[in-house]
């Protein structure tokens, strides 16, 4: 029922944007208030260089221990323009800002759940705004705790299914859901690749799947014999677990690879290397995804995104010291 109706709704979305191209201009993001229009016609939205990133605003929820936060995202709509925005008149969170966490790299594409803002106590009906302005287009969305914006990162209700957890090392803290602080610390020098060991797991969905489509989803060998007896039965299997890794804050970063293999024999250990081309303060984010894919198919649920912080220094020169 549930696949049942993110099918409908995808198919109602399409439609939608369908319109709203023929008519010009387009609202992006969730239906309803809080998504500012471009303020040009967008018949040719996406391409490869020359249009805008505007914030996605994804909704709001609550934390384990009862405070509120805000869940935001974007789109760029190029597929091959990178943006680097520093915090400031280009890249603002309004009131309060202009620093709130938001990236202030921007690769190309949909990118879900990447930061949250923790509401004050007394954030009611308050509301934030995100202005960005690239390629000489500005875009601002509004943040907001409606009633019909919550959503639950932290499991699904229809089929109890949870975020993926991820370490960044082997025995230390899991990390699952939207990002909350920053789960890593590390040090690099310029021109020096700096291994990025994590690890994850994850158990699945616990009510109403199938075996032949759910038995041990991305927790072992089980997953394959269970993937192709999916298939065999006329399933469309499902994304498997993975890893990816990218820059939210910071100049260009080069990863060996960005997709590293999961190796399940040694409890879902993955390495990538990052190499950085000059110093300074980073941020790379660490996205897990489980069978729902990116930004759990479009519902917050169930993926994790985590931040790790990258401090860089200059490499010191021939024979210094």
């Amino acid at each position: 029922m549930r696949g049942l109706k993110r099918a409908v709704t995808k198919s109602v979305m399409a439609a939608a944007l369908a319109g709203a191209f023929a008519a010009g201009t387009l609202v992006y993001g969730q239906q309803g208030t809080g998504q500012g229009p471009a303020p040009w016609p967008l018949s040719q939205a996406v391409r490869e260089r020359g249009s805008s990133v505007t914030g996605a605003f994804e909704g709001w929820f609550y934390n384990k221990d009862g405070s509120v936060s805000l869940l935001v995202g974007y789109f760029n709509r190029n597929t091959k323009q990178e943006f680097d925005i520093p915090v400031g008149p280009n890249n603002r969170i309004e009131p309060g800002g202009p620093d709130q966490g938001q990236p202030t790299h921007f690769g190309p594409g949909r990118q879900y759940g990447i930061f949250t803002i923790k509401a004050p106590k007394d954030f009611g009906q308050k509301k934030l705004t995100w202005t960005l302005v690239s390629n000489g287009q500005t875009n601002t969305i509004t943040l907001h705790t409606k009633p019909d914006y919550i959503v639950e990162p932290f499991e699904d209700a229809a089929n109890k299914n949870t975020p993926p957890v991820i370490k960044f090392t082997a025995d230390g803290l899991g990390w699952s859901g939207p990002p909350s602080g920053i789960a890593a610390t590390y040090t690099a020098t310029v021109g020096t690749p700096l291994e990025l060991p994590l690890w994850i797991k994850d158990e699945g969905p616990k009510l109403n799947i199938p075996e032949a489509v759910g038995g041990g989803r991305g927790r072992g060998r089980g997953a394959d014999a269970a993937a192709a007896a999916a298939a065999a039965a006329g399933f469309t299997p499902p994304p498997p677990l993975s890893v990816v890794w990218s820059v939210m804050r910071g100049a260009a970063v080069k990863f060996d690879e960005t997709r590293p293999k999961i190796d399940r024999d040694k409890d879902g250990k993955t390495v990538v290397h990052a190499t950085f081309s000059e110093p300074g303060e980073y941020v790379l984010r660490a996205q897990g995804n489980d069978s729902t894919g990116d930004g759990g198919g479009g519902f917050q649920c169930c993926w994790t995104n985590a931040q790790v912080k990258v401090t860089v220094k200059a490499a010191q020169p021939s024979g210094g010291f």
